[in-house]
């Protein structure tokens, strides 16, 4: 666990001053335990199953907790966030009321991220505030937010300054400054605002700089604010794995035991690794494919050897099939009849994901992997494809059809090995028999036995199909303002408008919910429900944010939400029919604007009504009523029109 002290200048890459790269370093000989992080950090570490730590993780966690400065090259997917945010809050004292620790992040989906990892981290640290803050949120309330008081603030380079330029985020007590994907930064136009942001910090901050690359711009910076900084490195040496077919599957969370065993049912597989993140998700997932009849179990760093090496016998002699496993338990298994990897969990990184995948296809063996990626994974799908120097292949989730045709299949192949390897004289004289006396005809027969024999596993199942969140839509809003201004920040407010507060912004016609109509009229197949929740107007809600949550907490793309009708204390949204009972449920408790929507249907909706479909926001305050029992402002009655009683 080595970091070189060579100090990167101008004139020559960071990278070439850097440590050994994580092949001459043995992560795999430390763990978290070993590396002093506070008991509240390590108690958390321990309870999310992180068993040993990554490579860089290994190297930067004892450098930082030694106060050092830190220069790490790495790529995404390699574990870098809790490499500088556990030994960071390790060292955080909560007392105070001004941000101790700043981040800053290229986008808001990482900033949200990083805040969440944050958060997740230091869920045993008392008075524990992140706070992430970003462009295209409403700045009142991250106002109120830093008036209280954050520990840590994770924001986007263009609203940082916003709030630096308000002077409501006071620099001075910080304690830790973190660029995370600086190289990114760069990219998008952001590294005059990172060296302003800097230059405002205490001088003696300790600071981290994680970049893929390490370009001039990036060096300049480097040398600047992190002249003495030890240099991690992780290099890439993993390679394609070539006899491996590799397939990824887009899938909600929620989705994603119901995509399992529909792939499950449909795959001819030998052997099956399934691959978690945590040792409590071994025993939960073998539990649950268990209780739906495969031979699973599960192996995690809390078997000893004899029950460990007990499990994989049994999986060699094909008495279990299929095995949950965490990535340690899994280092070095070595079975020749494993012909699957299953990753129902997304790697912590990249080099992970290939250790796992070789499992399978060993030996000359073809082999089959398949990737659970959930809809904010995406841009670790992209690393590891580029880990791998392949694309993987994108797969759909079985349907009814397809499952119902192996069920076939298999029933089909059971029959005729009957037919030919068992002597069925003896049944064929009982069946003339019934159909003689009772006059039934001997195909009639045959259907009713097969009836009863596919009860417990119906050749016809009744399925509902399951949609996946597609590539176009990536599972969140659009912001074509946002996306017109070129190489800025996409989340910050423009630099020319006045500081001033903005008023919540009013729905457009054109705006991007619109947008949704649209698509939504492309599919004259669904079928719409409305539901009511218990937001509106009087709660400062907007459509934008039922939206939001409705894509955030369901997984239901933009294209698929229809007409949203907002009242004062309510709204009405129509949304797909068919909606699963666990979000249903799930949508109840979700809050918008501090409100919880206690979503309950209204009613089922015609097709007729799909051309009607309206985005409007009812602003119209309560009519005053005057003594007389007389609306103010209410119009004469016009006197009636003889077609009026035609």
């Amino acid at each position: 666990m080595s970091a070189s002290d060579a100090k990167p200048d101008a004139n020559s890459p960071a990278s070439q001053d850097a440590s050994p790269a994580s092949g001459d370093t043995k992560p795999e000989e430390v763990t978290f335990s070993s590396l002093n992080l506070s008991a509240a950090v390590l108690k958390a570490v321990e309870e999310l199953g992180y068993e040993q730590p990554s490579a860089i993780q290994a190297q930067a966690i004892p450098l930082l907790l030694g106060g050092g400065n830190l220069l790490g090259t790495a790529q995404t997917g390699t574990g870098k966030t809790a490499a500088f945010a556990l030994p960071l809050l390790s060292k955080l004292k909560t007392s105070q009321r001004k941000p101790q620790i700043l981040v800053l992040a290229p986008t808001r989906e990482l900033a949200i991220q990083v805040a969440e990892a944050f958060q997740t981290y230091a869920r045993y640290m008392k008075g524990f505030h992140v706070l992430p803050v970003y462009g295209g949120q409403d700045i009142r309330g991250q106002l109120r937010a830093l008036s209280r008081g954050a520990d840590v603030v994770v924001g986007t380079p263009g609203r940082l300054i916003d709030h630096i330029n308000r002077r409501t985020l006071d620099l001075s007590e910080l304690k830790a400054v973190v660029l995370d994907e600086a190289d990114e930064m760069l990219r998008m136009g952001f590294i005059d605002d990172i060296e302003t942001i800097l230059s405002k910090t205490p001088k003696d901050a300790q600071r981290a700089l994680f970049s893929a690359t390490m370009p001039a711009p990036i060096r300049r910076v480097a040398n600047t604010y992190l002249g003495d900084a030890q240099v991690v490195r992780i290099t890439n040496k993993t390679s394609t794995v070539e006899k491996i077919d590799q397939k990824y599957l887009i899938v909600n969370s929620h989705q994603k035991l119901d995509a399992l065993t529909r792939i499950l049912e449909v795959e001819d597989f030998g052997g099956i690794i399934i691959f978690v993140r945590t040792k409590s998700s071994t025993v939960d997932l073998a539990e649950k494919l268990q209780a739906r009849g495969y031979a699973a179990s599960a192996l995690n760093g809390d078997l000893n050897q004899a029950l460990r090496e007990q499990t994989i016998n049994k999986l060699k002699k094909g008495v279990l099939d299929i095995i949950v496993a965490t990535d340690v338990a899994a280092r070095g298994l070595d079975v020749e009849r494993i012909s699957h990897v299953i990753n129902y969990d997304i790697p912590n990184d990249n080099e992970s994901y290939v250790h796992r995948i070789g499992r399978t296809g060993r030996a000359g063996r073809e082999g089959k992997a398949i990737l659970f990626v959930a809809p904010k994974e995406r841009r670790m799908l992209r690393s590891i494809e580029k880990t791998t120097r392949q694309p993987l292949a994108a797969m759909d989730i079985p349907s009814g059809e397809e499952i119902s045709g192996q069920r076939i299949q298999r029933f089909q192949d059971k029959v005729l090995e009957t037919l030919q390897k068992q002597d069925l004289s003896t049944f064929r004289d009982l069946l003339e028999k019934i159909a003689h006396e009772n006059e039934l005809d001997m195909g009639n027969i045959a259907a009713a036995l097969a009836w009863q024999a596919q009860q417990k596993t119906p050749l016809y199942p009744s399925i509902k199909a399951i949609t996946a969140p597609t590539e176009k839509h990536k599972g969140r809003l659009k912001n074509t303002e946002k996306n017109k201004r070129p190489q800025r920040d996409a989340d910050s407010d423009s630099r020319d408008t006045p500081r001033r507060d903005k008023a919540p912004r009013k729905p457009s016609p054109k705006g991007s919910s619109d947008k949704a109509i649209s698509q939504l009229r492309q599919h004259p197949d669904v079928e719409l429900v409305r539901y009511r929740i218990d937001v509106g107007n009087n709660h400062g809600a907007s459509p934008g944010d039922i939206v939001g949550a409705m894509i955030n907490e369901a997984g239901i793309e933009s294209e698929f939400i229809g007409h949203i009708d907002m009242q004062d204390e309510h709204s009405t949204v129509d949304l797909p029919e068919g909606m699963p009972k666990e979000i249903f449920q799930h949508l109840k408790r979700v809050r918008v604007r501090q409100q919880a929507m206690n979503i309950e249907q209204v009613s089922n909706i015609g097709d007729q009504n799909r051309d009607k479909l309206v985005l409007k926001r009812t602003n119209k305050k309560r009519p005053k009523i005057d003594g007389a029992g007389k609306k103010r402002g209410d119009k004469k009655p016009r006197a009636p029109k003889p077609e009026d009683f035609s």
